[in-house]
């Protein structure tokens, strides 16, 4: 087994375990956890799909990475408002 299957397929069974946990109802999808699974999840699979020059299942993961990224930080508290 080549390092990029490892990598690739740690990275869908990370996907995987948030996917079903949230189907569960064990874990938010707007959790942390849940959001932190999607972007280490999606980034392994990013870098084994470049690892093979797969450049359609590597733009599809970078941008899954990016929305997790952005979701991470999208309600994050800014400090108060004085309006």
């Amino acid at each position: 087994m080549k390092l990029s299957d490892i990598i690739a397929s740690v990275g869908v069974i990370i996907l995987l375990i948030a996917f079903f946990l949230n189907l569960n109802q064990k874990i938010k999808s707007d959790s942390k956890l849940y959001i932190w699974c999607n972007i280490i999840g999606a980034g392994m699979n990013c870098y084994a799909s470049y690892m093979i020059s797969f450049y359609p299942f590597f733009v599809l993961e970078a941008i899954w990475t990016g929305v997790a990224i952005f979701s991470l930080f999208k309600n994050v508290p800014r400090g108060t408002s004085n309006d």
